[in-house]
């Protein structure tokens, strides 16, 4: 059987996974990604109900309470932002602060998880999953600091301090190499390419290709869902085109200053031409 296409899942997120029914695509896609079998509890209010129209098609994001009662914040971002990770900080940042009732002791502070599933290169590195967490290492002795008796008997647990602070995890989607070589990397194929292989059995998966296929979408939800399409082309056009123009003005520039250099050195107009890429009165006004 053909593998068939399925929606987008920033698109998902939006429309469909909200909902508790749907809550197995979610848990399966955390659990793969944590290595531990997670449980939604609940999904809470995310920053993408107050988000500007500029931005609407550019992120979606999903703020899910599991059943520790730890907090996930799952985030689709499409275009390059400089400053994403700032906004992973103020992310997890803005979780801690609204999610601990006035007069509550800092015990109640949750952990947060912050998960982004980004379609542009985070960063400069090899990879295209990476894992950040908090670690406390001694500056003369090397060694990590840990909870005392006291604090594992108050928080439970065989805890450290990494466990108590927020964590971080990056999926550099156009980074993967479309081989799947364990069930996370199946996850990361289906974000890619927006489909599902049959011989796939990550958790979730097997729930997602039946519940996200296109041609299941009634004729309305297929016309917003082409547009959504639409307008994330146009978005990627519209963040491509001044990259574009800068590099082609950066390599002109280059090509004149290489053409100066030449003239000056008493070689041909024909063939600097030839090998800059300048028209040989371009040269000649030099």
């Amino acid at each position: 059987m053909a593998n068939r296409t399925l929606m987008r899942f920033d698109w998902a997120m939006k429309r469909l996974l909200r909902n508790k029914a749907e809550y197995t695509v979610l848990e399966g896609f955390l659990s793969e990604l944590m290595k531990e079998d997670i449980q939604i509890e609940s999904i809470l209010e995310s920053e993408s109900h107050q988000q500007i129209e500029i931005d609407k098609y550019n992120r979606v994001d999903i703020l899910v309470k599991n059943s520790k009662g730890e907090l996930v914040i799952i985030e689709v971002q499409n275009q390059l932002e400089y400053d994403y990770f700032q906004r992973m900080i103020y992310g997890t940042s803005k979780a801690v602060t609204e999610y601990i009732s006035l007069g509550d002791s800092y015990k109640e502070v949750k952990k947060v998880y912050s998960v982004n599933i980004v379609y542009f290169d985070l960063g400069q590195g090899e990879d295209y999953v990476y894992h950040g967490k908090t670690h406390f290492e001694g500056i003369h002795k090397k060694d990590s600091l840990e909870l005392s008796a006291k604090q594992k008997i108050l928080l439970g647990g065989n805890m450290t301090p990494s466990d108590l602070f927020p964590e971080y995890y990056v999926i550099k989607v156009n980074q993967f190499d479309d081989v799947a070589h364990n069930s996370l990397d199946e996850w990361i194929y289906y974000f890619k390419n927006n489909e599902i292989k049959e011989e796939f059995r990550a958790k979730g998966l097997l729930k997602a290709k039946e519940l996200l296929r296109v041609d299941l979408m009634s004729e309305d939800e297929q016309m917003r869902y082409k547009l959504h399409l639409k307008n994330l082309r146009d978005e990627a056009s519209r963040h491509f085109t001044p990259k574009a123009e800068a590099e082609f003005k950066a390599k002109e520039e280059r090509s004149i200053e290489i053409a100066k250099a030449f003239k000056k050195d008493g070689i041909p107009v024909e063939i600097i031409a030839k090998n800059t890429g300048l028209s040989i009165l371009e040269i000649e006004k030099l």
